[in-house]
This record gives C-alpha cells, structure tokens and sequence, in this order.
C-alpha cells in the first residue's frame, strides 16, 4: 500500500503507516519541514522516541522500551481505507512533558480507526529540557510548535490516505491533553482543528512563567556544567532528572519543564484563552492512585480538582464523563490512565500493574471507543456502558 505524501511516497501495510517525518529540528531550534526523498520508503516500523528518562509512572503502566533520538519527529497514521474522506483524529500522547511516545503499541490505532471509521494519526515531540526549556535564544514550547507542524502536515497531506483535513479533532491525554488545549486557542493554530478532546487534562496545573522558566534553565545549565546545546544527549537528561528533584514542591505533579505561557502558542490562561467550540472532556474516578497507589479515598477525591473545570466545560459546550472502570482487587482503582487501553483496545498489549486482575478480552470492550465516535463524527454521545458516567451533558 503506497500513498504520496507532500515530501514523498510512503509504504504502509493494512492501513497502517509508521515513522513518516513530519518534520525536522536541530537541538533547541524551532521545527522546519522535512527534506522530500525519492523513490519510496518504507512506513513499517515506528520511529524513535525522544529522548527521555523512565516514566515517573513507570509502576503503574510497566515499562516503556523504546529506541530514543533526538531525530524524533515522525508520525503514524492509521486508516481503513486511503479512499473516501473520513473524521482525523490528531492524538498527542501524556507522559508529563518528559516521556512517552506516539509509536509506543499502546497507542496503535488500527481498532479505533476501523471501529470509529476515522484516521488515527499518533505522533512524537520533544519533551523534557530539549522540548520545553525557556532560555535566551531559546524558543519556548517548542515542543509544542512540533505539535502544530504535524497540525500542518495534516492540513497538507492526510487527504491522501482517506482523512478530511476540514475535519480534525485534536485529542490528548495528561501532558497531551493540556497541549491540545494550549494549541486550541493559539492563533497559529486556528483552521487547524474542528473540535478538541481532553482526557485527564491538568487544567489546574497553570503554565509556567517566563522567570519561573528560565530558573529552571539556569539551574539545569548549572546541573550539566557544559553547553546544553552539545552536551551529549545521557548527560542533559541526567541533569534533567536531578533539576525535578531539586525543584519538586510537595503534593505537586508539575514538572519543571512544561508549557510556557509566551503569549504566542500558550496563553497565561489557558481557561480563559480557550474559544467556544465542541470538547469531549473527561477524568477518571481515582486519577492520583497511579502516582500514589495508597492514598486515602478523601485526598485522591481532592485531587481530582486538577483535572476538573466547570468554567472550562461551560465555556466549551463540552460533554463531560467521569471514567470509572477498574480492575478487580487492584489497588491503583480507576487511575491515572486506565483509559487509555479501552479507548484504542490495545489490551493485549499492555503489561501494567494497573490492569493486573483485570479480565481477558477487555481491548473488544467498545463502550469508550463507541463515546468518542460518536463525537468525532460530530454527534452529542450518548454512553450505554457503566464505567462511563456522564457528568454534563
């Protein structure tokens, strides 16, 4: 199966293309379309993830073994037929600003493309000090403008394999769902996408302040002891790893290389900044237990303050649910993530200690899937299945 792209053919199989570069950086440098190749190259296998220390929910979800470089920016594009002009969803993976990857299995949209009948595209960014640090002569958030360039790659090119450019959902969970709303009101982004969904979004967790920011980067630059634009890849994340210890605060999740309110991509609010328009916005019951398993029932309720917003689902004319499902006896309960298997039914491929009694043959459960393809095809959901509890309408 080959498809044209605007840089080039790709070669994909059953639908589904991996590892097409979306675009091109140097370290520290904003992103610049990809070099166009000849002949065809072959889209079968992911691409490398950014580079990235463990998951900080590495107990809760299992490990990520991934290839890492900072040549990471590709895409993966999921489509039950390259013909017709289907809903897109542009999905951007959590991970708190410094893990996770798009190409990771537990994000292979091969069910919820076929099942939703829409394109699934997946992608990676940078992430960490090499995505999110704001520095002179540093472009802030530009993790963040990798985002947008593979918005644009979208525009351009996703007709192509059977997707409607004038009908994208950008979507997220955690880090990914708090970019989705950053990008949602960027005036750099408006055209780009029809309609957002938000699972788990931080939205209490504000954007860091151009000072609170570059802080953060002088005591990196201090940590390292050499120029962060050479310094080998190891050493910066090294680094990386001793600045959140030093400048974690406690009962906090923020990291200390996040979203930066610039004015430009990221707005000083971003529940203020946010335009009306159609959102799918949702939490789980027990989110805190994937950070810490045996919190009591009270905090972990107080928790979920983080990711809830009235203001922010009025304002969106959003329909609201609460995500309930959990494992039999497991003491993570519905937290952090638990979701997210049963949103693109990759059950099987999952080995978390979250999931652990959980029974086989969940990643055929369509009850979420059924949710957000109602909404990606523009229709009010109208969820049947327990775990899913309606909050607004």
């Amino acid at each position: 199966m080959i498809v044209e792209t605007t840089t080039g053919r790709v070669r994909g199989t059953e639908g589904t293309f991996y590892g097409i570069p979306y675009a091109t950086a140097k370290r520290l440098e904003s992103p610049v379309k990809p070099k166009p190749w000849t002949g065809v190259r072959d889209a079968l296998e992911p691409g490398p993830a950014a580079p990235q220390p463990p998951s900080r929910l590495e107990h809760a979800l299992g490990p990520m073994p991934l290839p890492q470089s900072e040549d990471c920016l590709s895409l993966n594009v999921f489509t039950p037929s390259t013909a017709g002009s289907r809903p897109v969803l542009v999905w951007i993976h959590g991970g708190g600003f410094s893990s996770g990857c798009g190409g990771q299995v537990w994000y292979t949209g091969t069910r919820l493309a076929r099942e939703a009948d829409v394109v699934v595209v997946t992608l990676n960014y940078r992430l960490g000090a090499l995505g999110f640090l704001s520095a002179p002569g540093v472009p802030p958030n530009l993790g963040l403008a990798d985002q947008l360039a593979a918005l644009e790659w979208v525009r351009d090119t996703i007709a192509a394999f059977g997707g409607n450019p004038a009908d994208v959902t950008l979507g997220g969970q955690s880090a990914g769902a708090h970019s989705t709303l950053a990008l949602w009101s960027a005036p750099r982004a408006r055209g780009l996408v029809k309609r957002i969904a938000l699972q788990s979004a931080p939205v209490g967790m504000r954007p860091s302040i151009r000072d609170e920011a570059e802080q953060n980067a002088l005591l990196l630059q201090q940590e390292l002891g050499e120029d962060i634009r050479t310094a080998p890849t190891a050493r910066l994340l090294e680094a990386q790893l001793r600045v959140a210890a030093k400048t974690a605060k406690p009962g906090s999740l923020e990291p200390p290389f996040q979203l930066v309110a610039d004015d430009d991509l990221v707005a000083k609010d971003l529940i203020e900044a946010a335009p009306e328009g159609p959102a799918l916005i949702s939490w789980t019951k027990d989110e805190l237990r994937a950070f810490v398993p045996d919190a009591p029932q009270e905090t972990v309720d107080a928790a979920n303050s983080v990711f809830v917003s009235d203001k922010l689902a009025e304002k969106l004319d959003a329909f609201v649910y609460r995500f309930d499902w959990a494992a039999p006896g497991n003491p993570f309960r519905a937290c952090h993530c638990i979701d997210l298997p049963f949103l693109f039914g990759t059950h099987d491929v999952w080995d978390a200690p979250m999931l652990e009694g959980a029974p086989k043959g969940l990643e055929t459960e369509p009850g979420l899937r059924e949710v957000w393809a109602a909404f990606l095809h523009g229709k009010r959901p109208s969820p049947t299945w327990e775990a899913i509890r309606p909050m607004r309408p």
